[in-house]
């Protein structure tokens, strides 16, 4: 009674108790992103969902990684020394060349060291593959925790990744041979994957992520023809509904980036059936205005302060 009482005075709704919460690359404001100790700090925390990015090497092993080349800020080579930019691309490494790779600190200076002061290194982390994480859902306990697997493509850049069918087999056939295919979700700017994987795999949910902001637009309404990124449908031909829109690719779950959503389009996607799981939430008062607004999910850098502000 005490939770329904503090609920009601932070005027949260009762969907605010079941918001998901979501590790953002593990907990990447406290510890490295997308290494196993990130990963095991956002589940000691008590996230439902380990949001993590995936490449794909020149051998075809689906990596734990966000950017589609190494990246220099937080990558050293087996001697200790960071890596010159700019980093090679994945498709153009094997997994062995991964190997003796850390990334377990940000380089001093950088732009990752700047706007996560607090991140805790951790010396002698690798780059894991797809299947080194999976394995956390089978540790003792993590039954019910699930992945939200984003595939790193670029459809205006082809040539830095592998293609969407390649990258959906990869992806499918890894998580069917750790038996996680029910446990996950598939999430991808660009959407011709997304279709690829459940082409591939009926029974796999898929997220449509969307951002409108001029850093990166991947829904581009109002112009000629449908956006490269959207498999062909074009936000004009729904009215100007994202969550239309979403619907139409298949995707059970819309994920925008926080600042474009608004009460109207959370309705909406709600009438129209799907989940609604913003990225990328850092601030609690930003965390509070969006449980008010009805998300079914938070992804952020910092569980530790989701768990709290939404269990309190």
């Amino acid at each position: 009674m005490r939770s329904l009482a503090l609920l009601a005075l932070l005027g949260l709704s009762m969907t605010a108790r079941g918001i998901e919460i979501q590790g953002h690359r593990g907990a990447r404001g406290l510890l490295p992103e997308n290494t196993i100790p990130s990963f095991e700090r956002a589940v000691e925390l008590g996230v439902d969902v380990l949001e993590l990015d995936l490449g794909m090497t020149r051998d075809g092993v689906p990596v734990v990684h966000h950017d589609r080349a190494l990246n220099p800020e937080h990558t050293r080579d087996a001697a200790g020394a960071w890596l010159a930019p700019p980093g090679a691309f994945l498709n153009t490494l094997d997994l062995a060349d991964l190997a003796d790779l850390d990334v377990g600190r940000a380089a001093p200076g950088s732009r990752t060291a700047e706007r996560f002061p607090g991140q805790v290194p951790h010396d002698g982390a690798r780059i894991p593959t797809l299947a080194d994480v999976l394995a956390l859902g089978k540790r003792p306990g993590t039954e019910g925790l699930r992945f939200n697997i984003e595939t790193k493509l670029n459809p205006l850049a082809p040539e830095e990744t592998a293609g969407p069918a390649e990258f959906a087999r990869a992806v499918i056939a890894v998580l069917r041979a750790e038996g996680m295919v029910e446990r996950a979700n598939v999430q991808s700017f660009d959407w011709r994957v997304l279709f690829e994987a459940r082409r591939l795999a009926p029974e796999l949910s898929t997220v449509c992520l969307t951002v409108e902001r001029r850093w990166l637009d991947n829904i581009l309404r109002g112009r000629p023809g449908p956006s490269p990124w959207t498999a062909g449908l074009d936000i004009d031909a729904f009215g100007g509904s994202v969550p239309r829109l979403v619907e139409a690719a298949g995707c059970a779950v819309w994920s925008p980036f926080y600042r474009d959503l608004t009460e109207e389009t959370v309705a909406e996607a709600h009438a129209l059936g799907l989940r609604v799981v913003v990225w990328t939430v850092n601030e609690v008062d930003d965390m509070l205005a969006l449980a008010r607004l009805g998300v079914d999910g938070i992804i952020t850098d910092y569980p530790d302060r989701a768990v709290e502000a939404l269990a309190r």
